[in-house]
């Protein structure tokens, strides 16, 4: 297996940083879906608990 070319010479210093901060918008962007995921969840849960049992 060959191993990618990670050498970027003189522009290193802009890229990685903005791969970085690509990695860490998205990692946020994922936990922030998953957390109000749940919270909707816990919402819809708690609605249909309170609802009556006629519907």
């Amino acid at each position: 297996m060959s191993h990618p070319n990670l050498e970027v010479g003189r522009y290193a210093v802009f890229i990685w940083p903005a791969y970085g901060i690509t990695a860490l918008t998205l990692s946020a962007l994922v936990i922030d879906s998953l957390l109000r995921a749940a919270r909707w969840r816990r919402a819809a849960e708690a609605e249909r608990s309170v609802a009556p049992k006629g519907h």
